[in-house]
């Protein structure tokens, strides 16, 4: 009888590990960011569209400004953004998606309709809908955005996780010993659908990163002087020829981040998936 192989266990630690290592590199960044960067973020003293050296790493932009202080800005920003738009889309989304479960035949099949009209509008167009019916384009008014557009697919998820859970037989022993509702959510329903939902959040998590980069290309993002790699983006296209560095450096740091986070999520799902861990 042939014994299972250990390369894919390898494999699925090696992807969890490059993930963390990719996404811990932006938070480093970030959290360096709130004590010290290179230059000071509004400093125009290094000449306009200078090249890389060694005083500065990715050279200037426009207006004379440090890009690589602009490139760590702008990984807090975007750790920022992916985070609170996950944090608001967990919240609203679980809420509703547990409420959905619960719910009778008739409120159950208007919810999982008004959920999948609110899913077949794109996350970007449906944040930018929610952007434009606000005052002016901010930091919070992004993060509400793409929170509430990201909520419609975790309730969806939340719902069907929750109701399969609930169709369980240990659920109906639990109700029989007297168990109250609140308590099998608590106890039976959520801690059987979490690593499925974590994994979902950080896939959220990279889509997020990008639609804000989307938004901000576009101008409804966050606006000046906060560093997004959307707006640097944005900047340097009239630039791309003559100092490309500035649309390269940019769209490395959302590639690596957004990459980070799906690995991370794949190394998530390997660790959570009980058929996984049978099968080896």
């Amino acid at each position: 009888m042939a014994l299972p192989p250990a390369k894919p266990k390898a494999r699925h630690s090696f992807t969890l590990w490059l993930g963390l290592g990719l996404v811990g590199i932006h938070v480093a960044m970030a959290v360096l960011t709130l004590f010290w960067t290179p230059y000071d973020p509004g400093s125009m003293s290094g000449g306009r569209l200078a090249p890389p050296s060694w005083e500065h790493w990715a050279g200037t932009d426009r207006l004379g400004r440090d890009f690589f202080t602009q490139i760590m800005i702008g990984s807090r920003i975007a750790l920022i953004v992916g985070t609170g738009a996950v944090a608001i889309g967990a919240v609203i989304g679980v809420t509703i998606g547990m409420l959905a479960a619960f719910a009778t035949k008739f409120w159950d099949d208007a919810l999982a309709a008004a959920l999948d009209i609110l899913i077949a509008f794109p996350t970007l167009l449906l944040a930018m809908l929610i952007v434009a019916l606000g005052d002016s384009a901010s930091l919070f008014t992004a993060i509400l955005a793409l929170g509430i557009a990201i909520s419609a697919i975790v309730a969806r998820l939340t719902r069907i996780l929750a109701k399969r859970v609930l169709g369980q037989d240990y659920i109906i022993a639990s109700r029989t010993s007297g168990t109250s509702w609140p308590g099998v959510v608590s106890r039976h329903v959520l801690p059987n659908i979490w690593p499925t939902l974590s994994v979902n959040f950080a896939l959220q998590f990279g889509l997020a990163v990008i639609a804000e980069a989307s938004l901000s290309y576009l101008g409804l993002g966050a606006p000046p002087p906060n560093a997004s790699w959307g707006r640097l983006l944005q900047e340097a296209q009239g630039t791309v020829y003559t100092a490309p560095i500035g649309a390269i450096a940019p769209g490395i740091a959302l590639v690596t981040l957004v990459i980070g986070m799906n690995l991370l999520a794949d190394g998530l799902r390997d660790i959570g998936d009980p058929t996984r861990k049978r099968s080896r």
